[in-house]
């Protein structure tokens, strides 16, 4: 008989519920369900249907629980958002999603109290106004009641890890993304928080990765009482990251709605250069720094393929990567996958049109030329930042690891290994899962180390391989597509 690990990872499109059984040092992942993950547009705010996310989180416990023992269960989820709880644990409001407009301008006014320069020397974390430190600030502008009756914050995977084990904590690496955490201490910058004006007396004790918080609590789940609810790297990107033991040569890209794309280091890079670039050192399992920027990444191919769903025109993955491999629509137009135009447009397409049009370039005129026109802008944006990467780390990396749902993307596979002109590594495509999964035998010593577990993904699950092709037509187009970047780079 071997151990069955519960996964349940929430990504910012669909959430999953995966079991992982390892036997004879072999691991095995099945979907036990798949969810969508849709937020809400209410009263002019953009809110997550969380307690939505809860009935799906414990239909997937019951049904797995049901298919035998489970050994343990972890949440990850994506990063920044949080809840606030009242003074019995309970739910004040439905969490903001990060694309709401009431972080727009909260930067500036942070930077009034506390300046760029002392907020990165603490925490190392890049400024994108999404981050949880500019959310909470203008939560306390606009509903300082609401946060007066609050009694904690805890972030996405730290709900759902308290509402099934009933333990309040937060979780290391998903803490770093909220630009609240110093990075050399490993725990919460209260003396910076303090100036700014934040509540400090909501944030939990920090634990790392593969802590068992407690056991799944009476009614929750049924047959599920009881098991062990181990933290993994709560963060979804940092549980994707342990999937792929990156570092050395080798960098990663977690590629999904958005991409994140850096190395694993021993220490943080808290450099000016590094801050210029707006490069994050975030949490990492066992003491590590994941070094990397976040890039618009899949949110534009996923938002087209909404927007052209709306209009009665339908369109799978399949059939929308198999039309833009088509060579005629190579390298017409590019745009800047982090251009604020596309952080929350109306119309993804419309966007991406207009963006043409203001740089002077042909707007694409078929759904095959806008998927085109994405792809190998990622793949470009890509190259830019590898080559940050590579000066403010002195490192070169001869190898570029892909992991996450993107991985399944062989044209954008593809197209990556001929814009950096190096290796490209794909997979395993639910590399958060099994991230997850590697935390929770570490943490209930189904194997010894992390090391172990990484050694059991690696010989569990290959990965596929693509290799440069057409270096010099790409390096040709390079320069023309830099001058669209530059602007919004840092």
């Amino acid at each position: 008989m071997g151990d069955n690990f519960l996964a349940i990872d929430l990504g910012a499109e669909s959430g999953r519920a995966m079991i992982g059984r390892l036997q004879s040092g072999i691991l095995t992942l099945d979907e036990v369900c798949r969810f969508p993950n849709e937020p809400v547009r209410w009263n002019g705010t953009l809110q997550w249907d969380i307690l939505r996310l809860w009935l799906e989180v414990k239909r997937g416990l019951r049904t797995a629980a049901s298919e035998g023992g489970l050994t343990s269960v972890g949440v990850d989820a994506w990063g920044v958002d949080y809840a606030l709880l009242g003074e019995r644990g309970n739910l004040l409001e439905n969490p903001y999603h990060y694309r709401d407009a009431r972080n727009t301008g909260m930067m500036q006014e942070v930077f009034e109290r506390v300046s760029r320069e002392e907020l990165y020397s603490v925490t190392g974390i890049q400024f994108i106004q999404i981050n949880t430190l500019y959310q909470l600030f203008a939560a306390c502008r606009g509903t300082p009641r609401l946060i007066d009756a609050a009694q904690s914050l805890l972030t996405i995977p730290d709900l759902f890890n308290y509402w099934l084990s009933g333990a309040f904590a937060a979780e290391y690496t998903v803490a770093t993304t909220t630009q609240f955490v110093d990075a050399a201490s490993k725990d919460w910058a209260m003396p910076m928080l303090r100036k700014i004006g934040l509540p400090t007396r909501l944030l939990m004790p920090i634990v790392q990765p593969g802590t068992v918080l407690g056991v799944v609590q009476p009614n929750v789940a049924q047959g599920a009482t009881g098991v062990p609810v181990v933290v993994p790297a709560s963060h979804d990107t940092a549980s994707a990251v342990i999937s792929a033991g990156v570092g050395g040569r080798t960098a990663f890209i977690s590629s999904g709605t958005w991409s994140l794309l850096g190395t694993e280091l021993d220490a943080p890079v808290l450099t000016a250069r590094a801050r210029d670039l707006n490069f994050t050192n975030e949490g990492g399992a066992g003491g590590t720094i994941r070094l990397l920027k976040n890039i618009g990444g899949l949110w534009l191919l996923q938002s087209c393929r909404r927007a052209w769903a709306k209009a009665g025109r339908s369109f799978d993955y399949v059939e929308l990567l198999a039309s833009a491999a088509d060579p005629a629509l190579a390298f017409r137009a590019f745009v800047d996958p982090d251009h604020p135009s596309f952080l929350d447009p109306l119309n993804m397409p419309d966007a991406i049109a207009d963006y043409c049009r203001h740089t002077q370039q042909p707007e694409p005129a078929t759904p095959a030329a806008v998927v085109r026109t994405i792809l190998e802008s990622l793949a470009f944006k890509y190259r830019m930042v590898l080559e940050a990467l590579e000066e403010v780390t002195g490192a070169h990396f001869e190898e570029v690891r892909i992991v996450g749902g993107g991985s399944r993307n062989t044209l954008l596979n593809q197209f990556t290994a001929n814009a950096t002109g190096r290796r490209v590594l794909a997979g395993p495509a639910e590399a958060t899962a099994l991230g997850n999964i590697a935390m929770q035998m570490v943490g209930t010593r189904a194997v010894s180390s992390l090391a172990d577990a990484r050694r059991i993904i690696d010989r569990s699950f290959p990965v596929e391989r693509f290799e440069p092709q057409d270096i010099d037509r790409w390096d040709a187009e390079y320069p023309r597509v830099a001058e669209y970047m530059e602007l919004t780079f840092a």
